[in-house]
């Protein structure tokens, strides 16, 4: 995946057009600006580090969103190509790389979904062997992945997108306001109702998966 990603990187951006200043406080705050700023001066090798860094985290949340790995790899290659675009016009401290890629990515999918004339079916995407999982530890993991993606799928997009950036990311409202565009009580509201809809939407599979009542 990442080295699709890595294919769609630009040539090197001519210095004149840098319009960076980074502090030290902006490096610590925010290090993917720092490596933007790297590449925005011509060093491949930082946009290289850079979509090492982003493309798993961009593309877990196309594909949670859109339950297609083949369209998020596609999301995850526009919008990395639309930040090697805006690179050389990026003023660090005004916002945060990742927050911004994944307006980015949350507004690419949105686009997808509301193109699609029905139902896409779930593919399944290839990951390493653990050589310390049972056989039968992977067939249960792989049966909640497969649960967790249906129930995601039946959520209304703005639900769906609130749930994966707060639940599955890690992100906090604060920034996930700031990329789907809505203030935070909204997150908040969209982020509970999400939740009690995949509650819901699993609260009858909970043995099958093999999740007993002492289990989170």
């Amino acid at each position: 995946m990442a080295r699709a990603c890595l294919n769609g990187a630009p040539a090197a951006v001519s210095p004149k057009t840098m319009s960076f200043d980074a502090s030290i406080d902006d490096v610590v705050d925010d290090p993917d600006a720092a490596l933007l700023a790297r590449y925005a001066d011509g060093d491949e090798a930082a946009a290289r580090l850079l979509t090492m860094q982003l493309s798993p985290r961009v593309f877990g949340h196309a594909f949670r969103v859109l339950g297609d790995g083949a369209e998020a790899e596609d999301v995850t290659q526009e919008a990395l190509m639309r930040l090697w675009k805006i690179a050389p016009q990026w003023r660090t401290g005004e916002a945060k790389v990742s927050t911004w890629l994944y307006r980015v990515v949350a507004n690419l999918c949105t686009d997808r979904l509301r193109k699609r004339r029905g139902g896409v079916p779930l593919d399944d995407i290839a990951e390493p062997a653990d050589p310390a999982e049972s056989a039968e530890a992977k067939l249960q993991r792989g049966s909640r992945e497969d649960a967790l993606q249906i129930a995601l799928d039946a959520l209304p997009e703005r639900q769906r997108q609130a749930v994966v950036l707060r639940h599955i990311e890690g992100l906090a409202n604060p920034e996930i306001s700031e990329i789907l565009d809505i203030g935070v009580e909204a997150v908040e509201s969209l982020t509970a109702r999400g939740k009690r809809a995949l509650t819901a939407l699993l609260s009858g599979q909970r043995d099958a998966l093999g999740y007993s009542d002492d289990k989170t």
